[in-house]
């Protein structure tokens, strides 16, 4: 959740790093499709990892 300091900073015009959101997005989207692609599906690992692919998409593309 401590991308939504950094998304509002960049939507006021404060433009953070686009590397740390990126590999956010990387290691949130690995580890939902781990979780996913196990034979019994793991969905802690899922649920805990969907928001870090939202956020981590959102901070990169305002940081833009």
């Amino acid at each position: 959740m401590s991308y939504l300091d950094q998304i509002r900073l960049n939507l006021d015009g404060q433009k953070g790093s686009l590397v740390q959101p990126a590999a956010t997005f990387i290691n949130c989207a690995l580890w939902v499709s781990y979780g996913f692609l196990r034979e019994r599906r793991d969905w802690p690992i899922v649920i805990a990892n969907a928001p870090g692919i939202m956020l981590g998409a959102t901070a990169f593309f305002t940081a833009l």
